[in-house]
């Protein structure tokens, strides 16, 4: 059973419970910098469908798997919500431009949801 799980280790290679620094990706100073632009692409898409009330933030971090990406708001009202993905470094583009709009659409949606959700029935209508 234990040799069904990434943390077995590799037989003569890597000890059980441990991981080789193969297992990680490393981005470069470029990378991480691309990365954070194509971020920044998406947080400012997500502030176009949202008031100033919403914080939106994103970071880069490496995670046990390889560098991942992740944009987050906070809306006024409720949980914050958050997507995160891995990048694809092999191709030319980390996050395309499909992906930045349809990541910026549903954390706008999803946000503004939160809000609804919280309030609920609290706020009196002021028309019908």
């Amino acid at each position: 059973m234990n040799g069904n799980t990434p943390y077995a280790g590799l037989p003569g290679t890597t000890d059980a419970g441990q991981r080789t620094l193969d297992d990680r990706t490393e981005l470069t100073a470029d990378q991480r910098r691309t990365l954070r632009g194509d971020l920044a692409e998406i947080t400012r898409r997500v502030r176009t469908y949202l008031p100033d009330e919403y914080v939106v933030g994103a970071e880069v971090s490496q995670g046990s798997g390889g560098p991942e990406a992740t944009v987050a708001v906070q809306p006024p009202v409720g949980h914050p919500i958050s997507a995160g993905f891995q990048p694809d470094l092999e191709s030319e583009e980390y996050i395309t431009d499909d992906d930045c709009e349809e990541v910026a659409r549903g954390l706008a949606a999803s946000a503004a949801l939160q809000v609804k959700q919280a309030v609920s029935d609290d706020i009196t209508p002021t028309a019908r």
